[in-house]
C-alpha cells in the first residue's frame, strides 16, 4: 500500500516581480514590452505586484491558533493483489491530549489493486506549539499476514493575535475595558466581529462605533483591515445589572469581567476565531464608606451657588451612624450647616445628598473639604479632590 497526506489551504495569488528601465537605457522598452505582455500582470498595472492568477501552496505553510487545519489521506493499493480488512486512523498529538481525527473507524472489507480510500479531517486548533499527526494504515494480505505501518507529520501552530487588556474603574460602579489587539502574523487580517461577552453581573456597551448621519459607523473605517504588527484599540463599557448595582459590596468584590470573543478572515477567506479566557480586574478598594458624585455641573459662574448631588455608600459589614462637616477651603466655600446627623446607614445601603457651595477663584477649581465621622467607632473618613468644576466670570458665561 502507498500512504499519502497533504494539508489542504486555499491558493493564494501570484505577484511577480516588475523589471523595468528608462527608454534611454540599452534594453530601451524591451521590459516594459515582456511585462505588458505577461499573462500574471493586470493590464495597465504591470509595474504594481498585483497578479490574478492563483497558485498552489508549495509548502506546508502556516497555522496559527484558532483557524482549521485540513488534510487529505490516501490510502492507494499500487499492488497486484487484494487486501482485506483495511484500517486507517488519524490522530493528532498536542503536548496535553490525543484526538482521534478520523472520520470513520470501521474497516474497508477490501481494496482491489490502482484503488484507493480517501479521508478529509478538519480540527480546529486551540492549542499552541507543537503538533503531530499520527496516520496509521493496518490491513490483512491475501495470505493472511496482518500487516501495520503509520507516519508522522509534525507542525507548529503559532500564535495570530497579541491582546492586551486594560481596566479602569469609574465612581459609578461602571467598567470601562480597553483591548489592544496586534497582529502578529505576516498577513494582513480583515476583523470579522471583536465583542465582549460580560459576565452575568454587568451590561456592555461598545464604544468603537460613531454616529453619521443617523446610521452606525465603526471608528476603524469602512474596511476593517489590520495590517501586520499593526494594533488597534477596542474600548467596551460595563455596567452593573439593575439588580445588582444596589448591593456595593456585592460589585465591589467582583473580579471577573468576561472574556473577548475574536473572529478574523485572511488572505482567500480562511476564517480564524479567538475567544480569550475570562479576563479578571483588581477589585477596587473604597474602603468601608464610599462616597460618588451623580450631579455636577461642568461650568459655573464664579461667587453664585451651584448645587452637586453626592451618594454615601456603605460598603462595610457593620452599621453606621454618620455626621457630614464640611471644610472650606481657599477656593470653594460650602453653604450649609456643617456637623450635621446623616442618621445610621445599614451595610450595603445608600443615601443621597445634595449639596451647596460656590467658588471665589476663577479656573478650574477642584470640589474638597468633605468630612464624614462615623460615631459609633469615632472614625473620620476624609474626601478631597472628588471633582473638578470650571468656574467662569459670569460676563465670559453670558457672552
Amino acid at each position: 500500500l502507498f500512504f499519502a497526506v497533504m494539508r489542504l489551504t486555499k491558493p493564494t495569488l501570484f505577484t511577480n516581480i516588475p523589471v523595468t528601465c528608462e527608454e534611454r537605457d540599452l534594453p530601451g522598452n524591451l521590459f516594459n514590452q515582456l511585462m505588458k505582455d505577461d499573462p500574471s500582470t493586470v493590464k495597465g498595472a504591470e509595474t504594481l505586484m498585483l497578479g490574478e492568477m492563483l497558485t498552489l501552496p508549495q509548502n506546508f505553510g502556516n497555522i496559527f491558533l484558532g483557524e482549521t487545519f485540513s488534510s487529505y489521506i490516501s490510502v492507494h493499493n499500487d499492488s497486484s493483489q487484494v487486501v482485506k480488512d483495511i484500517l486507517v486512523k488519524a490522530d493528532l498529538q498536542t503536548s496535553s491530549q490525543r484526538l482521534n481525527l478520523s472520520a470513520s473507524s470501521a474497516a474497508v472489507a477490501e481494496l482491489k489493486p490502482d484503488c484507493c480510500i480517501d479521508d478529509v479531517i478538519h480540527h480546529e486548533v486551540k492549542e499552541i506549539g507543537t503538533h503531530i499527526l499520527v496516520c496509521a494504515v493496518s490491513y490483512t494480505t491475501q495470505t493472511g499476514e496482518k500487516m501495520y505501518f503509520r507516519k508522522f507529520f509534525k507542525f507548529q501552530v503559532l500564535k495570530p493575535l497579541d491582546v492586551k487588556t486594560k481596566f479602569y474603574n469609574a465612581e459609578t460602579d461602571e467598567v470601562f475595558l480597553e483591548a489592544q489587539i496586534q497582529n502578529i502574523t505576516t498577513s494582513p487580517m480583515f476583523m470579522e466581529k471583536v465583542s465582549l461577552e460580560p459576565s452575568m453581573m454587568y451590561n456592555v456597551a461598545e464604544l468603537n462605533t460613531v454616529d453619521t448621519a443617523g446610521e452606525s459607523e465603526s471608528t476603524f473605517g469602512a474596511r476593517t483591515y489590520l495590517q501586520p504588527m499593526d494594533t488597534r484599540q477596542y474600548l467596551y463599557c460595563l455596567k452593573p445589572k439593575q439588580e445588582f448595582a444596589e448591593k456595593a459590596g456585592v460589585i465591589k468584590g467582583v473580579t471577573v469581567i468576561g472574556k473577548l470573543d475574536i473572529v478574523w478572515k485572511t488572505n482567500l477567506g480562511e476564517r480564524g476565531r479567538l475567544q480569550t479566557s475570562q479576563l479578571q480586574r483588581m477589585a477596587p478598594g473604597y474602603g468601608d464608606v464610599r462616597l460618588s458624585l451623580e450631579t455636577i455641573p461642568d461650568t459655573v459662574n464664579l461667587e453664585e451657588p451651584f448645587d452637586i448631588t453626592c451618594k454615601i455608600t456603605n460598603c462595610s459589614e457593620r452599621t453606621m451612624d454618620l455626621v457630614l462637616e464640611m471644610c472650606n477651603t481657599n477656593s470653594i466655600h460650602w453653604c450649609g450647616v456643617s456637623g450635621r446627623q446623616l442618621g445610621k446607614l445599614h451595610p450595603s445601603s445608600s443615601l443621597h445628598l445634595a449639596l451647596t457651595l460656590l467658588s471665589s477663584v476663577q479656573g478650574l477649581q477642584s470640589v474638597s473639604g468633605l468630612r464624614l465621622t462615623d460615631t459609633f467607632l469615632k472614625r473620620t473618613y476624609e474626601y478631597d479632590d472628588i471633582a473638578q468644576v470650571c468656574v467662569v466670570s459670569s460676563e465670559i458665561k453670558q457672552s
